[in-house]
């Protein structure tokens, strides 16, 4: 049965829940409420599983803190025995319009350093991404305070629709693999 890997990127603690940066988190958190699970605390961060269509989805939301994701990507990755191809990591984009998706086989860290660190640990930049765009509406000097500050109301009410989407994302990805997904999704 093939398995994968999905990752997403966020801050744990009640004060980064709703914040911008935990889109990972958010998206993830979808991805198990329509399967019904829930998560347990494993080493190295949460973790939840479901099948679907004869794939195994192990769900992974890092304790490590955003910078620090590539430890617990490297390690889960090698405890399960999963192909670098099957891993995806969801996260957050300034460089994109709120809410559009960009899916890639793989990229540049794009200054976003959960993805240089799982870049550094797993020696590698090719592995697929889902990048959630969260927009740059911020002055200069303030990108800090906007990824770590939460979502406005116009953002939470786009989100409600938005993030259905973004779980047949993942579903997509480990069912019609990869490139129908970039296909049918990208820059929705």
């Amino acid at each position: 049965m093939k398995k994968f890997l999905i990752v997403g990127l966020g801050n744990i603690g009640e004060k980064y829940t709703n914040t911008r940066h935990n889109i990972g988190f958010k998206i993830i958190d979808e991805v198990a409420e329509e399967h019904n699970v829930s998560f347990t605390t494993e080493t190295l961060g949460d973790i939840a599983t479901f099948r679907f269509k004869g794939r195994t989805f192990i769900l992974l939301k890092p304790n490590t803190y955003m910078n620090l994701s590539g430890k617990a990507v490297k390690f889960w990755l090698n405890k399960e025995n999963i192909a670098i191809e099957n891993l995806l990591v969801v996260t957050d984009d300034l460089n994109i319009d709120f809410g559009t998706i960009r899916i890639k086989a793989k990229g540049s860290d794009g200054g976003h350093n959960g993805l240089k660190d799982i870049q550094d640990k797993l020696a590698t930049n090719k592995y697929p991404r889902f990048r959630f765009g969260v927009g740059a509406n911020y002055s200069k000097g303030r990108q800090v305070d906007y990824v770590l500050g939460e979502w406005n109301k116009e953002e939470t009410s786009l989100l409600i629709e938005r993030l259905p989407t973004s779980a047949k994302i993942i579903t997509s990805f480990g069912t019609a693999g990869l490139n129908n997904t970039m296909n049918e999704f990208n820059g929705k």
